[in-house]
């Protein structure tokens, strides 16, 4: 039986996977999109707040423009992003923005008509477009619609355990078919992964379970390099007791950080954007309020909106209301809500230039499982969305023209054949495991190291301790069992596999982490407090060796904006 082939393979079925895949259909190519759930269940959905451009809607940003997003950007990184990169991404905005609205994306309106901006934190204008507190829902089920109305194949419930490379050039992956345990060979003239970030490495995370790096590690395995993967960011406002996000729009909306003491504590840390500062700097304050003691027992704040009223709460912050009322009973438009910072993003990712190319020909990635990097030390609350639409559109352009332009062209049986061989034993090993170990033990600890000693306060000396704790678990790993060894949607499976790939990804994390001495955006180390430019302004490069990974460096493009000292 010959191998399944498309032209070009998506993997993943969030924003910047299916956009990049109407991008390529559109080019005229054969285009398949592999996801292990249902598009519109992909983490995108998750998005709430905004997505951000240059649109100069707002009364008060009228004299917005991309130049000046792109600065925020930058500024926001901490000076770590690669400025033309900002620069392109804020210059696509407009027009990937009204292309969503042209495909019907309900974006909330002002008087006028005029799609809706909201400010967010660290930006110097309103220019986060939204739709109520749903807007990654409005966008996600857009870009579906959009998907289907192309006739773009998707295979669902299928994920991608490997890529084929053969001398430096992508030509297909091995998948598992989640339905009947089947492990596939796909060939594919091109491979473009929107797979999403590395949120489920930690404990206290915003991420749904099934943001586990697969991706990133699998392109680590395949030999790209891994950039800037110690910087994690911590989202200021996730609900205390299960870490659900509380949307940046609460506080661009007006709402109120106070501490224990009823002090809006903001005006000590960053006294002119008060809560809309950039979300490194307001996380590390809320973690400051709640170590000095001022925080609530048990190690939270509140955010406070009752002063805004039912009326804008319920137009503008309907879901957040919901998730209160449903999660904590809580109603803000009674009491504020119960918060504390929550991991939530990685800036790092697969290493790409501007049109998700990488090391590889043939193999490219977008959105939060790529590090272009437009993010650099902090990604600004708004931008991610904006990667996804921006990066996935010209990821999938640039794959279509790699294709036409004569990329490797049809299946080889031969390689696939090898591949497919080499995993399915690595697979079968791993089915047949029987030793002491308790994977969703191992799970727990990695968790719990990360988020304690790899968390947003970080030293030498916890994060050495983490570096130790994780190189002991890899050896655990070696000795688990499998509890469940059946074919048929077997996920426990699927998720004791994707443990190793989590537990490298948490030593690429913690050794990134403790490498880095300085502290750049939300790398914040006690033991080194200030910014070095004149050592680390330059990206950490991870590879994948035999014996772990080694690093190297990559010097940051400075091409417009001198670094300078961030004050809000």
């Amino acid at each position: 039986m010959p191998s399944m082939y498309h032209q070009v393979l998506i993997v993943g079925g969030g924003l910047a996977a299916l956009r990049a895949a109407i991008e390529a259909k559109e080019a005229g190519l054969d285009v398949a999109v592999m996801t292990r759930v249902h598009p519109v269940r992909s983490h995108s959905v998750a998005a709430q707040g905004g997505v951000n451009a240059a649109l100069a809607n707002a009364e008060k940003g009228r004299d917005d423009t991309i130049e000046k997003h792109a600065f925020d950007t930058v500024k926001g990184s901490d000076f770590l992003a690669d400025q033309p990169a900002a620069i392109t991404m804020t210059a696509d905005a407009p027009l990937r923005i009204y292309e969503m609205e042209h495909w019907g994306c309900p974006f909330s309106r002002t008087d006028e008509g005029k799609i809706a901006q909201r400010p967010f934190g660290g930006a110097g204008y309103p220019r986060t477009c939204y739709a109520a507190d749903k807007t990654g829902h409005a966008l996600l089920h857009t870009m579906y619609e959009q998907a289907v109305k192309r006739n773009i194949k998707i295979y669902e419930e299928w994920t991608v355990l490997s890529l084929v490379i053969d001398g430096g050039v992508c030509r297909g992956v091995i998948a598992l078919n989640l339905r009947d345990g089947d492990l596939v060979p796909v060939g594919a003239d091109a491979v473009i992964f929107g797979t999403g970030g590395t949120g489920r490495v930690y404990g206290r995370s915003t991420n749904s379970i099934i943001v586990t790096g697969s991706g990133m590690a699998v392109a680590y395995y395949a030999g790209v390099p891994l950039k800037d993967m110690e910087f994690i960011q911590f989202h200021p406002t996730s609900l205390f007791g299960n870490n659900v996000l509380i949307t940046e729009g609460a506080r661009g909306e007006g709402g109120y950080l106070r501490n224990a003491n009823g002090e809006r504590f903001m005006e000590k840390y960053a006294p002119k954007a008060m809560e809309l500062g950039p979300r490194d700097i307001v996380a590390r304050s809320i973690q400051t309020e709640i170590n000095e003691g001022r925080g609530f027992p048990g190690g939270y704040v509140h955010l406070d909106l009752t002063h805004l009223g039912a009326k804008k709460i319920l137009e503008r912050l309907p879901a957040i209301r919901d998730i209160s009322i449903n999660f904590v009973g809580v109603d803000p438009i009674e009491k504020p809500i119960p918060i504390q910072p929550g991991q939530h993003y990685s800036m790092g990712g697969i290493d790409t230039d501007a049109d998700g190319a990488t090391v590889i020909k043939g193999f490219y990635a977008a959105g939060e499982c790529a590090c272009v990097s437009v993010h650099g030390a902090n990604r600004l609350g708004g931008n991610s969305l904006l990667e996804t639409i921006v990066f996935g559109q010209r990821s999938g352009a640039h794959a279509a023209g790699y294709v036409r332009g004569g990329g490797k062209g049809g299946p080889d049986e031969r390689l696939l054949r090898e591949h497919l061989h080499r995993m399915r034993e690595r697979w079968e090993d791993l089915r047949a495991a029987d030793g002491p170990e308790d994977p969703a033990a191992i799970r727990d600890l990695m968790k719990e190291t990360m988020i304690e000693k790899v968390g947003i306060f970080r030293d030498e000396a916890q994060m050495s301790e983490a570096v130790e704790a994780i190189k002991k678990l890899q050896e655990r790993y070696r000795r688990i069992h499998v509890g469940y060894r059946g074919r048929r949607f077997n996920l426990d499976l699927l998720r004791t596999y994707e443990l190793g790939m989590k537990l490298d990804l948490a030593e690429i994390i913690a050794k990134g982490a403790l490498n880095r001495q300085e502290s750049r955006g939300s790398h914040a180390r006690t033991d080194y407090k200030e910014r070095d430019d004149a050592n680390w302004l330059k990206h950490t490069m991870a590879h994948h060796t035999p014996d772990g990974p080694r690093f190297d460096f990559k010097a940051v493009e400075v091409t417009k904006w001198q670094p300078e000292a961030r004050r809000y």
